[in-house]
């Protein structure tokens, strides 16, 4: 990927949604939600306040998160859909057990 978020954005690669239930039963693409987790891909430099301070990103590349249906912007590059988020719309940091 050769493009950077600014400030206090973060781009996201977005996780595919569930194509088959724990039972087995496979379910059409239009009946999946749409995924509201994924991997932090990019992370900007932090959100700048009125005084001058920035304040570094909690968020890290590689984090997977968690964050609402309704937020960000989608763009595609290079064949792949990403979502450039605010670091303020993500609603959790999903522990992956290191």
């Amino acid at each position: 990927m050769n493009f950077n978020p600014t400030r206090d954005r973060l781009i996201v690669k977005e996780l595919d949604g569930e194509t088959q239930t724990k039972s087995g039963i496979y379910i059409p693409d239009v009946a999946t939600e749409k995924p509201n987790q994924g991997i932090v891909v990019a992370v900007g430099t932090g959100k700048v306040l009125t005084n001058g301070t920035i304040v570094p990103m909690e968020v890290k590349v590689n984090d997977k998160v968690v964050f609402g249906q309704q937020v960000g912007q989608t763009v595609k590059v290079d064949d792949v859909e990403y979502r450039i988020l605010k670091e303020e719309d993500v609603l959790a940091i999903i522990d992956q057990g290191e």
